[in-house]
């Protein structure tokens, strides 16, 4: 029985370590070596049982099986492994899981929805990232007035107070005109600290209640709140194609 290969670049790739394209420059660069040797062509097939390594990591043991969890994060909840506070957190829910585990994209105290989780490290900082692309959807209870002005200057991005926060889309689910608390989703890339709740307050809106609904291809769907699932190996690599690009 034949042994499945994967282009070198590619399995470097779902390692987490570097992009196809920033792996293939790294191999033409004599960085790689596969089984003690280097390799300096992208075209260059390895399996399972091939050992590579990267600037001097090995990186089959990261490659091997790359997990996520979706998890439903309640409303106070920290989200870190351990809270000096006493707080709960977002690794008791399932403490025999998490023992290696790293959240993606930090949702505040009073914050809830979708949050990641992962086993994989560069992958975490990947998905982080405002160049990888991701798009992180949450539905906003605001209390306040908006205007197109508003929604208008937050898709070209703005400043509060010496920060610079990126385009921010935000669709409005009701007419605001009569109302003074109303719903919006609001869909941004670069999820700074409380960038919501910042730019919001900045408009003269207080947001009562934030909820992640999306991260990427990744949705909250009907995922009860303290409840997590396994994302399959098919996802999982629908999001290595999204955010690494390229062909097997």
């Amino acid at each position: 029985m034949e042994i499945p290969k994967t282009r070198l670049a590619k399995r470097i790739a779902e390692s987490g370590v570097a992009s196809r394209r920033e792996a293939e420059k790294l191999i033409e660069s004599g960085k790689v070596l596969v089984n003690g040797k280097f390799v300096k062509t992208p075209v260059f097939f390895v399996t399972d049982q091939d050992e590579i390594l990267v600037n001097g990591k090995n990186i089959s043991s990261i490659s091997e099986e790359i997990i996520i969890w979706k998890f439903h994060k309640p409303r106070g909840v920290i989200t870190t492994k351990r809270d000096p506070q006493n707080r709960k957190t977002v690794f008791d829910f399932f403490p025999d899981i998490s023992g290696r585990l790293l959240y993606v994209g930090r949702l505040d105290y009073n914050s809830e929805g979708l949050l990641l989780l992962t086993n994989n490290g560069s992958l975490a900082r990947k998905l982080e990232l405002p160049s990888t692309g991701l798009k992180r959807t949450y539905l906003a209870r605001l209390r306040g007035s908006f205007s197109e002005a508003n929604i208008q200057a937050l898709k070209n991005g703005i400043s509060v107070d010496g920060i610079k926060y990126g385009p921010i889309n935000v669709e409005l689910r009701e007419n605001t005109t009569d109302v003074k608390n109303f719903w919006a989703t609001v869909t941004l890339s670069e999820g700074k600290n409380r960038e919501i709740r910042r730019v919001m307050e900045y408009f003269g809106c207080q947001v009562s209640r934030l909820m992640r609904i999306g991260y990427g291809p990744f949705k909250l769907g009907y995922l009860p709140a303290g409840k997590f699932s396994r994302v399959s190996e098919k996802d999982i690599s629908k999001l290595l194609r999204i955010i690494f690009g390229g062909n097997a």
